[in-house]
């Protein structure tokens, strides 16, 4: 249990968000060829980038918001492959970020995991 009133709040939050707000996805870790289901709530991050030139590219990428205790596998690594909706999606570095994805909350409860779509399903 929580040990503070915010604390308990972001918890109640991600159990009303993943209630309430997510989809079952499958979750896989090749060359594992066995994907696991989690619940995931589907976002975006908007990305801008500049070139030498000056000239910016403005783009976005596909999230899932996992919660980090139904991911058993550990932390999402890129290459990872997330089935949604008749799409597969890899898991990808954002920039800097060469993980592939950030903590969604302040008490690291659920993952924001960037991905880009690398087509139907198979």
């Amino acid at each position: 249990m929580a040990d503070n009133m915010l604390e308990r709040g972001s918890d109640w939050l991600e159990g009303m968000r993943t209630t309430h707000m997510s989809s079952p996805v499958e979750y896989r870790r090749p060359p594992a060829t066995e994907p696991m289901t989690v619940n995931a709530t589907f976002g975006r991050t908007d990305i801008e980038i500049a070139d030498e030139g000056g000239t910016t590219i403005e783009s976005h990428v596909w999230d899932f918001l996992i919660l980090a205790e139904e991911l058993t596998v550990g932390e999402p690594e890129p290459g990872d492959v997330i089935g949604a909706n008749g799409r597969q999606y890899e898991v990808m570095a954002l920039g800097d970020d060469i993980k592939g994805w950030r903590w969604s909350d302040p008490y690291r409860q659920t993952y924001r995991i960037h991905t880009k779509d690398i087509g139907a399903a198979t």
